[in-house]
């Protein structure tokens, strides 16, 4: 039988500088309709009012040295939690009403399950069209992926904290900015043989405004780059999330565009191939842009056909030099060639 203590949540949010959306973070969790729980905030070196915010929700205090990434932070709230499932949450993250309440009664439901996350909701309040993109992307891709899942997310995600301990925790040294600490620590449980699920009604708002260069840095140094690395290192791509193999046909087919699209100037012919390569293109990605057009209408959608043609460019173009300086130097090649 599992009693009250057992199932007490540590509610840990790492932050650094998390200024106005940490204080919509915190009460987002002090609106949940579970209120067993303890709630630690992690300092990763702060030198905003990120403290202060803290203290007037309520929350215990935490500080690691920093900035050294949210991987050593959410590492640093476990060791003070006194639950026995610890929720991570991020600071620019306000977890709908009922996350807390449906994380515990996961675990109540099934004793052997390991770790459970969710996704974002599809309504970013951000309304700049890099937002909307990535957020309903994010949000689209969890709903469509399988619930038995083979990954974690840290952004609103919960393990039980003696498996969370007894396998490692957070790579805060391989991974000390923001990055695929998360996706690592997913990965190398379900290769241990723990159980993990995606709850599609977990949710949670992003506060994030993303920009061009917000969006690039992020997308290529803290995700492509370790993201190939992880997959050339552990040798398997699983047929889920952002690797399914619709998507990489997607960027197979997009590579190919690029390539081709410049010689239709001296090759007006090749013009048939680039709109046959558009034609299957929308193909492989047609549930993704009726939900963009459900959702926010024909110009948005239609504006995100060469957007999400450039996503697919640059993951591919970087898994393909990651590869290659795997090839010829070894695995220290490819960590220099994204060295963070």
């Amino acid at each position: 039988m599992t009693t009250g203590q057992d199932r007490r949540v540590t509610v840990i949010v790492p932050v650094y500088n998390g200024g106005r959306s940490l204080d919509q973070c915190l009460a987002g969790i002090r609106r949940s309709s579970y209120q067993d729980y303890e709630l630690i905030v992690v300092d990763n070196g702060s030198t905003d009012n990120s403290v202060t915010i803290a203290q007037a929700h309520g929350a215990r205090v935490a500080h690691c040295p920093g900035p050294s990434g949210p991987g050593a932070a959410r590492n640093a709230g476990v060791i003070l939690a006194t639950g026995q499932i610890v929720l991570f949450v991020d600071a620019d993250v306000v977890v709908h009403d009922d996350v807390l309440e449906r994380v515990v009664a996961r675990f109540k439901e099934d004793p052997e399950l390991a770790a459970v996350f969710g996704s974002y909701d599809d309504r970013p309040p951000a309304m700049n069209f890099l937002s909307q993109y990535k957020n309903l992307l994010h949000h689209f891709v969890h709903q469509q992926a399988n619930s038995r899942a083979t990954t974690f997310w840290g952004g609103c995600g919960a393990i039980r904290k003696d498996i969370f301990v007894s396998v490692g925790g957070f790579d805060q040294v391989k991974y000390s900015m923001p990055s695929i600490e998360d996706i690592e620590l997913g990965d190398r449980m379900h290769r241990q043989g723990y159980r993990i699920w995606l709850d599609k009604g977990l949710q949670a708002t992003h506060l994030k405004e993303w920009r061009w260069k917000s969006l690039l840095r992020a997308e290529i140094l803290y995700r492509a780059i370790p993201w190939s690395r992880l997959i050339l290192e552990r040798q398997g791509l699983v047929n889920d999330l952002n690797l399914r193999i619709s998507q990489r046909a997607s960027a197979a087919v997009a590579g190919l565009f690029i390539v081709l699209l410049p010689l239709t100037v001296v090759l007006p012919s090749l013009a048939y191939g680039c709109l046959f390569l558009v034609g299957i293109f929308l193909f492989l990605n047609r549930d993704l842009f009726a939900f963009f057009l459900r959702r926010k209408g024909v110009l948005f959608s239609t504006m995100t056909v060469p957007m999400h043609g450039f996503y697919f460019i640059y993951s591919g173009v970087t898994f393909v030099l990651v590869w290659l300086a795997y090839v010829r130097w070894g695995r220290g090649g490819a960590v220099a060639l994204g060295r963070q």
